[in-house]
C-alpha cells in the first residue's frame, strides 16, 4: 500500500508543478542554469561512456562474427543498431540516473533540509514549479545529448573495427548504411524523451518529500537512482513492444 500511496502522490506533485507558474523573468534564468548543470555538465561523460560502449560493441559482434561466410558489413550494421536502439538512449539515461538524478535529490532535499523550500511557500511561491519546473524544460534538451552519443557511439564502433583490424572501413560503412530505418531513430528519440521526464520528476519528489537531515539526504539520493533506474528500465520494455513490437 506504500508504493501505491508514493505513486499516487508523485501524479498529485506532478499536477501540482504546473499549477500558479513564477514569473517568466525569474523563470528564464533557472531554466538556463539547469540547462548548463543538467544537459552541458554532463556531456562529458556521455561522450566518454558512448565512444567507449561503441568500440566495445563492435569488439564483441567482430569476435563473434569469426565464420568467413559471414560479411564484415554486418559488424557496422549490428553496431548501428546496438548504439541507436538501446546503448545511446537507454544505457546513457541510466548513467544520467546517477549522475543528475544524485544531483536534483540532494539539492532538493538539502533546501527541504534547510527550511528554504519552507520560506518558498510562505512567501506565495508555488515551490514545485519554482524547483522542479526549470528542470523538467531543461531536460527537454536531453535528446539533443543521446543524439550527440549515437554519433560518437558509432564513430567509436569504427574506430575498433578500423585500428582493431576487425573489418576494413568501407566494409564497415556499408554496415552502418545497411537496411537502415528512419524510424528507429524516431523511436530512440521518443524513448528519450520519456526518459527525460523520468529523470527530471522521481528524483525531485524523493527529494521533495523527504525528512530528516543531511543522513537522510544521501538516502534519498541513493533511493531515487534506483528507483529511477527502475521506472527506465520498465518504460523502456513498455515502449519498445508499443512502437516496435508486432
Amino acid at each position: 500500500m506504500n508504493y501505491i500511496a508514493s505513486i499516487g502522490k508523485y501524479f498529485i506533485m506532478v499536477w501540482e508543478i504546473f499549477k500558479k507558474p513564477t514569473k517568466w523573468r525569474i523563470m528564464r534564468s533557472l531554466i538556463l542554469k539547469e540547462i548548463d548543470e543538467l544537459i552541458y555538465g554532463s556531456m562529458g561523460i556521455i561522450i566518454f561512456i558512448a565512444f567507449f560502449i561503441g568500440g566495445v560493441v563492435t569488439i564483441q559482434t567482430a569476435l563473434n562474427l569469426n565464420s568467413p561466410f559471414l560479411p564484415k558489413s554486418l559488424i557496422g550494421f549490428a553496431t548501428r543498431q546496438s548504439v541507436i536502439l538501446e546503448f545511446a538512449p537507454t544505457f546513457t539515461s541510466i548513467i544520467m540516473a546517477g549522475k543528475v538524478g544524485s544531483y536534483i535529490t540532494s539539492s532538493i532535499g538539502t533546501m527541504r533540509v534547510t527550511e528554504q523550500i519552507d520560506a518558498l511557500e510562505v512567501m506565495g511561491v508555488n515551490s514545485l514549479n519554482y524547483l522542479v519546473f526549470p528542470k523538467i524544460i531543461a531536460m527537454l534538451m536531453y535528446p539533443f545529448a543521446v543524439a550527440i552519443a549515437m554519433y560518437v557511439g558509432v564513430l567509436g564502433g569504427w574506430v575498433a573495427a578500423v585500428f582493431g583490424e576487425y573489418a576494413p572501413s568501407g566494409e564497415f560503412i556499408k554496415g552502418l548504411q545497411l537496411d537502415f530505418t528512419p524510424f528507429h531513430v524516431t523511436y530512440a528519440f521518443v524513448k528519450t524523451l520519456v526518459f527525460a521526464l523520468v529523470i527530471a520528476t522521481v528524483p525531485s519528489f524523493h527529494g521533495f518529500y523527504m525528512r530528516g537531515g543531511a543522513l537522510e539526504v544521501g538516502k534519498a539520493s541513493t533511493t531515487a537512482f534506483v528507483w529511477t533506474s527502475v521506472v527506465i528500465i520498465i518504460l523502456n520494455y513498455v515502449l519498445t513492444q508499443l512502437m516496435l513490437g508486432q
